[in-house]
């Protein structure tokens, strides 16, 4: 019988520099081949089908792609993400990791969260919070002052209540009444610092009847003499062992605004939002023009049709600066959010806004990419 080694050779060669093309045929085929099987036969070819759903799953995209993982806004996300990982490493609910992280937060001296923020024109501290589970279960309080933990007290409404969100005096009266202790009203030695170098500047003095006047400012700077966002909101979203979603906000608010305003931070659908079925956003940032948007539920349903994370946070600051391009180089928006495939991204208006991701796979701070670069820091 005539053997040809030569033609063997060639097709020997030939399926060699082809292998990988057909292995990630393989890949590709994969999802709609085990739909195909029943549950038997599906079982039956599960010992080979495991390492190539394996591999899938880490190549979707750049990032390795695990669960639990969880993300949040900003380098101090780190830490935050490092009180989270507590319970989600345990395999604990989401829902608790993301309130331990923004509780973390809120403990600490921080211009723009909790007790210690800067305060309003009027030098007073008022705090917003949200969180939201994987039943769409959400919390909210806008504008409550002397409670140290806001997000807790989102909680406390969100799982005793009829209500999602409550504000002001009432929010206050309905954490006291379910335990929470009223702190002194005090400013930390930073926000009393900023706030009389911010009077000295402004020229401002609290006025009775201030609603007489046709001119309200000064208003608050989008930018701190430093350069600085005036608002780093930390806002953060996990998913658990589960593959169950949550997610919180909290936020001290813009330094030196007008008493009684309150931001995205605590609006579902605006400063945070989860579907479980799709993935969940947070948003830092200006929140007017995020709220404008209903920017965090628009970085979703982006994901719903198929975008990446970080495609769907661009296509949602690009709603934001389409809408007004020139106010939107003197202000700074930031998206974040992660999908149900574990995977993330970012998108930001100016440079300057990062996010910190932790998960069994890594664990790092990540510049976001951004549409300006006018050199904020």
């Amino acid at each position: 019988m005539f053997f040809n080694s030569s033609l063997v050779s060639q097709l020997f060669s030939f399926r060699l520099k082809n292998s990988l093309q057909i292995f990630f045929l393989l890949l590709i085929t994969f999802d709609k081949i085990s739909q195909m099987l029943n549950r038997r036969k599906f079982l039956q070819v599960s010992t080979f089908a495991a390492p190539l759903l394996s591999l899938k799953n880490v190549m979707t995209n750049g990032h390795v792609q695990t669960k639990p993982i969880v993300v949040s806004t900003w380098s101090n996300g780190k830490e935050v993400n490092t009180e989270a990982w507590k319970i989600l490493s345990a395999k604990g609910r989401a829902l608790d990791a993301v309130e331990a992280g923004a509780r973390y937060v809120e403990d600490t001296i921080d211009c723009c969260i909790g007790l210690g923020g800067y305060p309003d024109r009027d030098g007073i501290v008022t705090l917003d919070s949200c969180i939201m589970d994987e039943n769409a279960n959400c919390g909210s309080v806008g504008a409550i002052e002397q409670i140290k933990h806001p997000v807790s007290v989102a909680r406390k409404i969100m799982e005793t209540t009829p209500h999602i969100m409550l504000v002001g005096e009432g929010a206050q009266q309905f954490a006291i009444e379910n335990g929470f202790k009223k702190e002194p009203k005090e400013l930390s030695a930073p926000a009393k610092a900023a706030y009389e170098n911010w009077l000295k500047k402004s020229e401002y003095k609290p006025e009775i009847n201030i609603e007489n006047k046709k001119n309200n400012g000064p208003f608050a700077p989008p930018f701190f003499d430093d350069g600085s966002v005036n608002h780093d909101t930390m806002g953060l979203v996990a998913m658990d062992a589960a593959g169950n979603m949550s997610g919180a906000v909290t936020t001290s608010g813009m330094a030196f605004k007008i008493h009684g305003r309150v931001g995205d931070s605590p609006i579902i659908g605006a400063g945070l939002f989860v579907d479980n079925e799709v993935g969940a956003a947070t948003s830092s940032g200006l929140g007017e023009e995020v709220m404008r948007i209903c920017g965090t539920h628009v970085v979703v349903e982006y994901m719903r049709h198929g975008l990446s994370p970080e495609r769907a946070c661009k296509k949602a600051i690009e709603r934001i600066i389409n809408r007004d391009a020139e106010r939107a180089k003197t202000l700074q928006v930031g998206f974040l959010a992660l999908n149900k495939k574990g995977q993330y991204g970012a998108y930001a208006v100016q440079k300057g806004f990062v996010f910190a991701v932790k998960s069994d796979g890594e664990e790092k701070i990540i510049p976001a990419k951004y549409f300006y670069d006018f050199g904020v820091s």
